[in-house]
C-alpha cells in the first residue's frame, strides 16, 4: 500500500499525520472481543471495515450483529480487502494465520496487536517468542509487508460498550517505518478520546506486549478496565 499523501493536524495536537479516512481496514481475528471491538469503533468513526475469521459464515454473522456497514469474510478475503490490516488473532494461531495470508498482506501496513501470554494459578504472565515478540514474528513471516505493533492495551469490553462514547487511552505504536507508524497513529486518532503515540522501533515490542499482563493484574485487583496515558506529550 502507498501511504496517503494528504496530511492533517489532529485536534489533540498530533501534526502531519496522514489522512486515512478513505482506507479500508481488515481485521483478522475480527470475531474475537478485541478484533470486533476495534472493528466497531473504527466503523463508528466512519472507516470501512472488513472482519475476518476462519469461518466466513461466523464473520458475516458477527458483522451483521455489529452493524455500521461492517462486512464479514474469511481471513484471506479480509486480508485482501484491507488497505490496512489488524492482526487480532489468539497467540496460538498467530503464525498459522500470517503464513496463510502472507501473499494477501504484501505491500500493506499490518498492525499486530497480539499479546503472547500464559495463564496459571498466579495469573497472567508474558511469554517470549523465539523472534522476540509477536510483532517481530510477524515481521519475519511477512517480509513484504510494513509490520507495526499497536492496540495492545485497549479494553475489549470498553470497545464493545455501545454506551461508551470515548476511549480514554493512548495507543503505543511501534515500527521501523515512519510512514507506517504515522498511518497507525492516524488510525488510532480516528477513535474519539484515543491517541496514537510513537513508542519506538519494532525491537521494543516485547515489553509493550508484556505490559498487558500487568494491566490484567490491575484490572482484576481493582475491577477496572485500565488503559494507558502518556504524560507531557
Amino acid at each position: 500500500m502507498t501511504a496517503p499523501d494528504a496530511a492533517t493536524e489532529n485536534p489533540r495536537g498530533e501534526h502531519d499525520l496522514p489522512d486515512v479516512s478513505s482506507l479500508t481496514v481488515g481485521v483478522l481475528g475480527g470475531t474475537g472481543d478485541l478484533g470486533s471491538g476495534l472493528a466497531y469503533r473504527l466503523a463508528k468513526a466512519g472507516q470501512r471495515v472488513v472482519i475476518g475469521s476462519r469461518s466466513a459464515e461466523r464473520a458475516e454473522a458477527v458483522a451483521a450483529e455489529l452493524g455500521l456497514g461492517i462486512r464479514g469474510a474469511d481471513n484471506a478475503a479480509a486480508a485482501a480487502a484491507g488497505d490496512i490490516v489488524i492482526i487480532a488473532v489468539p497467540w496460538d494461531g498467530h503464525r498459522a494465520v500470517l503464513e496463510s495470508t502472507r501473499r494477501d498482506l504484501a505491500g500493506k501496513v499490518v498492525i499486530d496487536c497480539v499479546n503472547p501470554l500464559g495463564f496459571d494459578k498466579q495469573g497472567a504472565h508474558a511469554l517470549r517468542p523465539d523472534e522476540g515478540s509477536a510483532a517481530q514474528q510477524a515481521a519475519a513471516l511477512l517480509p513484504d509487508s510494513h509490520v507495526t505493533a499497536g492496540f495492545h492495551h485497549v479494553s475489549a469490553k470498553l470497545l464493545l460498550d455501545r454506551e461508551a462514547e470515548r476511549m480514554d487511552t493512548d495507543v503505543m505504536v511501534l515500527g521501523d517505518s515512519r510512514a507506517a507508524t504515522d498511518i497507525v497513529q492516524a488510525l488510532a486518532c480516528r477513535i474519539p478520546g484515543m491517541r496514537g503515540i510513537f513508542a519506538g522501533r519494532l525491537r521494543n515490542a516485547h515489553q509493550v506486549e508484556s505490559l498487558t499482563a500487568n494491566l490484567i493484574s490491575v484490572n482484576r485487583r481493582y475491577r477496572a478496565h485500565a488503559g494507558l496515558r502518556v504524560t507531557d506529550v
